[in-house]
């Protein structure tokens, strides 16, 4: 190696570095800075209990890997404690007391890379862990984690045995059919979000297992090192495939018709011997989910893949959205734009004759730079900037149905998908048309997938017979069945939505609030994220209601960063000082609409911290609709104040709702505190 990438510096031996997660990542993070790894510890520590927030690092044996990736990162680095104190990481076998801090710059080298995936790998060896735990000086760790990371080194320094005596390329064939006859071949495909540890340690978990049950393995690891893919005659000859993953698995196809076994790359690294007997039964199972298309999409029964209806069809449903949003927050801020610059008359229809055309499209059509209109330069870029802002929010209800028929049936589900969109606009169904429409595409495209068909056939299925009675399929139920009744219930919750005035308007703010507040970012939150935006994503629909509704959940997405970067001014002794440091970013991110600037607070205190959160997003989503404000744009914070019929009285709400989170977080945090928390609270008394 060129450079160390764990040093004394950054190796703590029996130390008590806190009673939880944030506690320990911070120290860690820390003695990082110390040793010139990272230029802000803080942002280091947010980014790796971001990532802790939405999958716990703890593995079995006492063993924690919080790990991140941030520009704040000089090198890719590690820091180690062992712990005189265990502290919980979420493992299910118990606290940890071996907690690894991988670091990592963006764009990190690939070799690094490999180096710190070298060490995850270790992790899951009982003798390595076992020498950790003995090693008496910092000197040992680091030359048993630079043997773990760096073989080749401690390889150089060992004389090399005897050769054995060469056998015949025959002796050799017949002693490979007698090891393997047999034996159940079983592939596996491991990938984390991130591809710095979880891919690893899953692979060689895995592996480890297949040993020990006698078990013919391989696996291909799709994480930041480079990435080998599976020989096809490998895959040809396996009886299952497992696909331990967090993320989609890159070429799934290859695999079509083989037995799997899903799950999260968690599972592998917990319970391999078990995914691994279920592979082997998988394989001899006639009736066992496989992979099923060209697409790559494996069958969606509950049982052997672990991945239940239910399950799918929030994965499907999360998946257009995260696929619309894009959409319709380019077109929102382009038509707040537009608003911003020629007012909010371009949005009528009095210029066209005929009608068809609202008076931005009008403009945009028939005038240019040399031919401005009567309202001059700022009228015509507003037509401009409001015509294509109108375009791209068309598209916003097709590619919510697209990408959840993509979520079920992969790539061939993506027309049918976009014609369930577009027919859902046709018939009046909107974004209810959209969701119901996608699912069924997805499930039509998945279905048509299954069919028996000829070998001859098979490459004409993803491309011609699956878009093409898929789209029929979804296209006709639409306009023949299910178009007239969605476009009812769309008009009717319209209806509804238009009349609400008064405890009615007020009681769905803060139902809004709640949900924007229960898991800051996370499935609860999208949901409400979802119902505002797909509100004003329909410009034939969206009316006064839609716009409250999209303020309101603005308004109270914003307010938990904002109330926790208030209590760490008002009461600062209460926090840790990484708290404290991420209150000072919380300011901005709060101010931006990133209700995520609270998660490093909920991830160390959530039973205090989420309760406080709701009750300040309630109030401000209740007075945002008795308020009346309405909001044209679906993202931007404070920044997007000119597309709001009145920001002021969105500030007093976003300020009482701010105020009422921070005094409630205060008043919990007097509660069950601990003595360290208490100790700093008198150090900053007496600052």
């Amino acid at each position: 190696m060129t450079e160390q990438i764990i040093t004394a510096q950054t190796v703590s031996l029996d130390v008590d570095a806190g009673a939880d997660p944030a506690a320990v990542i911070t120290t860690l993070a820390d003695a990082l800075a110390a040793a010139g790894r990272t230029t802000d510890p803080a942002d280091l520590a947010r980014a790796a209990l971001e990532r802790e927030a939405k999958s716990a690092t703890g593995l079995p044996g006492g063993i924690a890997i919080p790990h991140a990736r941030t520009a704040s990162v000089t090198s890719a680095s590690l820091a180690m404690a062992r712990l005189s104190r265990k502290v919980d990481f979420g493992a299910a076998d118990g606290p940890a007391d071996l907690v690894f801090l991988i670091a990592a710059p963006e764009g990190g080298a690939a070799a690094h890379m490999k180096l710190l995936s070298s060490l995850a790998r270790s992790l899951v060896r009982p003798d390595f862990v076992a020498s950790l735990r003995e090693a008496e000086t910092d000197d040992r760790v680091i030359e048993l984690v630079t043997a773990a990371i760096d073989p080749d080194a401690g390889k150089a320094a060992t004389p090399p045995a005897a050769p054995a005596a060469r056998e015949t390329p025959a002796a050799t064939e017949k002693r490979s059919e007698t090891v393997s006859e047999n034996r159940p071949r079983i592939l596996a495909i491991t990938a984390c979000p991130t591809g710095i540890a979880h891919t690893y340690m899953a692979a060689d978990a895995l592996k480890y297992a297949a040993e020990r049950a006698g078990v013919d393995f391989a696996v291909e690891t799709q994480g930041s090192s480079a990435t080998t893919p599976f020989d096809p005659e490998v895959i040809a000859s396996a009886d299952a495939v497992i696909f331990a993953t967090d993320i989609g698995v890159k070429g799934k196809g290859r695999f079509h018709g083989k037995p799997v076994i899903a799950s999260g790359v968690k599972r592998a690294i917990n319970e391999p011997d078990t995914m691994i007997a279920e592979a082997v039964a998988a394989g001899r199972n006639p009736d066992a989910a496989r992979v099923t298309d060209d697409g790559g999409t494996e069958s969606a029964e509950a049982g052997s893949s672990g991945v239940g209806l239910a399950g799918r069809t929030r994965q499907a449903l999360m998946t257009g959205v995260s696929y619309m949003i894009p959409f319709v927050a380019a077109g929102g801020l382009l038509i707040a734009l537009g608003f911003l610059l020629a007012g909010y008359e371009i949005a009528n229809s009095t210029l066209d004759a005929g009608g068809s055309l609202n008076d931005a499209a009008f403009i945009a059509l028939n005038n240019s730079l040399w031919d401005l209109p009567s309202g001059g330069l700022l009228q015509y870029l507003g037509a401009v900037s409001f015509a294509i802002g109108s375009g791209v929010m068309g598209l916003a209800v097709p590619v919510l149905a697209g990408y959840i028929s993509f979520a079920i049936a992969d790539r061939p589900g993506i027309a049918p998908g976009f014609v369930a969109g577009i027919v859902s606009l046709a018939v009046g169904a909107s974004f209810i048309g959209a969701l119901i429409g996608g699912l069924i595409a997805g499930a039509a495209c998945l279905w048509i997938s299954r069919l028996p068909v000829p070998q001859w056939a098979r490459g004409l299925m993803p491309v011609v017979v699956i878009p093409l009675f898929g789209s029929l399929i979804v296209g006709g139920l639409l306009y023949l069945v299910l178009g007239k009744p969605l476009a009812w219930l769309t008009e009717q919750m319209n209806s509804g939505l238009e009349s609400m005035s008064g405890g009615s308007a007020v009681v769905l703010g803060i139902v809004l609030g709640l949900m924007m507040c229960f898991d800051l970012g996370g499935p609860v939150n999208k949901t409400a994220y979802l119902f505002a935006t797909a509100g004003i994503a329909d410009a034939a629909t969206a009316g006064p209601a839609q716009f409250q509704i999209m303020a309101a959940v603005m308004c109270a997405g914003m307010v938990p960063p904002l109330s926790l970067a208030l209590a760490t001014v008002l009461r600062p002794g209460l926090f840790t000082e990484p708290e404290r440091e991420n209150g000072k970013a919380a300011w901005l991110l709060g101010a931006s609409f990133i209700s995520e600037g609270a998660i490093p607070f909920a991830a160390a205190d959530p039973f205090r911290v989420i309760p406080s959160m709701m009750a300040g997003g309630a109030l401000s989503g209740a007075l945002i609709m008795a308020f009346g404000v309405e909001l044209r744009a679906p993202h931007g914070g404070i920044f997007v104040f000119f597309a709001m019929n009145s920001w002021v009285l969105f500030l007093v709400a976003l300020l009482a709702g701010t105020v009422l989170s921070a005094v409630v977080v205060i008043a919990a945090k007097q509660f069950g505190r601990t003595r360290e928390i208490a100790a700093a609270d008198l150090e900053a008394v007496a600052a």
